[in-house]
């Protein structure tokens, strides 16, 4: 039975964790990750590094994919993301590898802790506490220690605004990524704005207008750039809130294949929706592209959205499509009438997993 989206009361009673206080703190999630990273100094440990390795599992590597299409132009060495229990080979002493657990208690993450250390890696570590906090205080690591007041859901991938901010800070105190063009203040202040576009009160509401056109959808995400990473967060947080099946796609190269795809199942089109995310700071071929895209498209018969974004740079761009994301998933989760926050599924798969091992 779904709820009233506009009413908090009825929104309150399904969302037992406040996944949505989660959501309209954002900004301050931000504010508090900058505050408290900005004033690390690790450059005389990042000298040499030529290779970042960031290992996280869901939530806690979704600031790492944020950050590697977001950030192409200004790391100054490449960065690799590591969703397993294994190192790569050529990892040593000039790698850094940022462990990133919420929980602190992610069992990949930590063999992944215990490989960096025995190829003499640079470590740094993003967490909440656990065991992965215990092993940064033992050995001195270089530490981000999130203090979660403004996620009051507790979820890890609610932590959004710590997980990116978090690295960016991380990444800029070891001299590996030119921050001088990274204006949080103006993003902060955006999002705060915007953020009154989307609550439950609000009935001209895009984030609700998205949710609602999904109801018994299959979803299709398209971006481009420097907001396939962000879109990627929007992805992740519809299968976990919402428990709703999507598609990622990114152009240009979903146009060389996937646009052949469209003839069959011919009942598609009646289960299928195509939201497009747009970006005048897109260069002007993927803006051509994305129009195009939307015309083959809808000639198919398919139902689609053009999303088109109001930020003007490309790190508020990306927090814009996330914050969006968060509350049109947060709302569709209200329409299936379910707790976006337990993850049942993922917690049997995961006792499944215990038990066999």
């Amino acid at each position: 039975m779904s709820t009233d989206l506009s009413d908090r009361n009825a929104i309150s009673q399904l969302d037992i964790s406040n996944v949505l206080g989660s959501i309209e703190q954002l900004p301050q999630q931000i504010e508090d990750a900058w505050n408290n990273t900005s004033k690390l100094d690790n450059h005389q440990a990042g000298q040499g590094i030529n290779h970042i390795i960031v290992a996280g599992m869901g939530g806690s590597n979704l600031g790492a994919v944020v950050i590697q299409a977001l950030a192409k132009q200004s790391l100054k060495v490449p960065l690799e993301i590591v969703k397993d229990y294994t190192l790569p080979g050529y990892v040593n002493q000039n790698t850094l590898v940022i462990l990133s657990s919420y929980s602190g208690t992610t069992e990949e993450t930590l063999a992944a802790a215990k490989a960096a250390k025995e190829k003499g890696a640079q470590i740094a570590v993003i967490t909440a506490g656990g065991d992965l906090a215990k092993l940064a205080t033992e050995n001195h690591y270089p530490i981000y220690l999130i203090n979660p007041q403004y996620n009051p859901s507790n979820q890890p991938r609610m932590a959004i605004g710590y997980a990116i901010t978090g690295q960016i800070g991380l990444l800029n105190s070891f001299g590996l990524i030119d921050s001088s063009s990274i204006d949080l203040t103006k993003t902060i202040e955006f999002l705060k704005k915007k953020a009154s576009q989307f609550a439950p009160e609000t009935t001209d509401n895009l984030a609700k207008n998205l949710a609602n056109s999904a109801v018994n959808k299959l979803i299709y995400l398209i971006s481009a750039e420097h907001l396939t990473g962000a879109t990627h967060v929007f992805n992740n947080q519809l299968n976990e809130n919402a428990k709703h099946l999507t598609v990622e796609l990114a152009i240009p190269e979903m146009n060389h294949h996937y646009l052949e795809a469209l003839s069959h199942p011919e009942t598609a089109p009646d289960s299928c929706i195509f939201w497009l995310i747009n970006s005048t700071l897109y260069s002007q071929k993927n803006q051509t592209r994305i129009n195009v895209t939307k015309d083959v498209i809808e000639k198919n018969h398919y139902q689609t959205n053009l999303i088109n974004l109001e930020a003007e740079d490309i790190v508020t761009q990306a927090f814009e499509v996330i914050q969006l994301g968060a509350y049109t998933n947060f709302y569709l989760a209200m329409l299936h009438g379910i707790d976006p926050a337990p993850i049942p599924w993922v917690d049997y798969f995961k006792q499944q997993l215990k038990s066999v091992s």
